[in-house]
C-alpha cells in the first residue's frame, strides 16, 4: 500500500503478501472442514480466488486471458449463488444471523462474489483488461482479500489478537484499550478504506494528468 507501484520493494512485498494469503486461505479451508464451518469454507476459497486472480492480473500483459479464467469463473458464481440462498433462508427463518454472522454481511458477501463473477465475464468477453482497468482489478481483489482476512482475525471469536499476543507473552503488558471492539472494527475496515482511496486515485489519475498536460500546452 505504501511502496511506489512497480518498485522492487512493492514487488517483494506483493510476493510475500500473496504467498502468505494463499497459504492462510488453504489452512482456513482445511480447519473449516475439520470444524464443520461451511461459511468459513466459502470465505477461505473466495479469499484464495481473489488473491490468486489479482496476482494473475498483475503478472499478465494487457489483454491477456486463458481458458483457465473460464474455469475459475465458476468459483465466485457458485459461492455467490449459495451465499445468497443462505442469506434468503436466514431471512425467511426470522433469524438475524447464522453462526455469529449477521445476515446483512452474508448478503453483502454474496453480492461481492457475484460482482466478481460478473467482472470475470466482462473481462473474458472483452478479451482481457488493460491500462487502469487492469490495475483496478488487481487492486480491489487484493484489498478485499485482505479485508476478509482482517475481519476473520479481528472480529472472530475469543478475541484472537489478545490470544495471539498472550501466547507470546506480550498481551499482559499492553493496555486493554488496544483490544476494544472499536479498534478492531477500524482495523477491519482499513483495507476497504485504502481500496476506495486507491481506486479513486487510479481511475482519475489519467483525467488529472490530461488536464495538467492541456494546461501546460
Amino acid at each position: 500500500m505504501t511502496f511506489r507501484k512497480g518498485s522492487p520493494r512493492h514487488v517483494l512485498a506483493g510476493r510475500i503478501f500473496v504467498a502468505s494469503m494463499l497459504t492462510m486461505a488453504v489452512f482456513a479451508v482445511y480447519l473449516a472442514i475439520v470444524r464443520h464451518q461451511p461459511s468459513n469454507i466459502g470465505g477461505g476459497i473466495f479469499t484464495f480466488y481473489l488473491v490468486g486472480t489479482a496476482w494473475l492480473t498483475a503478472r499478465r500483459r494487457d489483454g491477456e486471458t486463458s481458458r483457465f479464467d473460464w474455469v475459475v469463473l465458476l468459483i465466485p458464481l457458485a459461492l455467490g449463488t449459495l451465499t445468497w440462498m443462505t442469506g434468503i433462508q436466514i431471512v425467511r427463518s426470522g433469524a438475524s444471523s447464522q453462526d455469529g454472522v449477521p445476515v446483512g454481511m452474508t448478503l453483502f458477501m454474496g453480492s461481492v462474489m457475484l460482482l466478481a463473477a460478473a467482472g470475470d465475464v466482462r473481462m473474458l468477453l472483452r478479451g482481457g483488461v488493460a491500462g487502469t482497468k487492469r490495475i483496478a482489478r488487481h487492486l480491489w481483489r487484493m484489498c478485499f482479500g485482505l479485508f476478509i482476512a482482517a475481519g476473520s482475525f479481528f472480529l472472530g471469536p475469543s478475541n484472537r489478537p489478545l490470544r495471539l499476543l498472550s501466547t507470546v507473552g506480550v498481551g499482559k503488558y499492553l493496555p486493554t484499550a488496544l483490544f476494544s471492539t472499536t479498534l478492531y472494527l477500524i482495523l477491519t475496515l482499513l483495507p476497504l478504506i485504502l481500496l476506495i482511496f486507491w481506486l479513486i486515485r487510479v481511475r482519475f489519475r489519467n483525467a488529472y494528468n490530461g488536464k495538467s498536460i492541456a494546461a501546460a500546452d
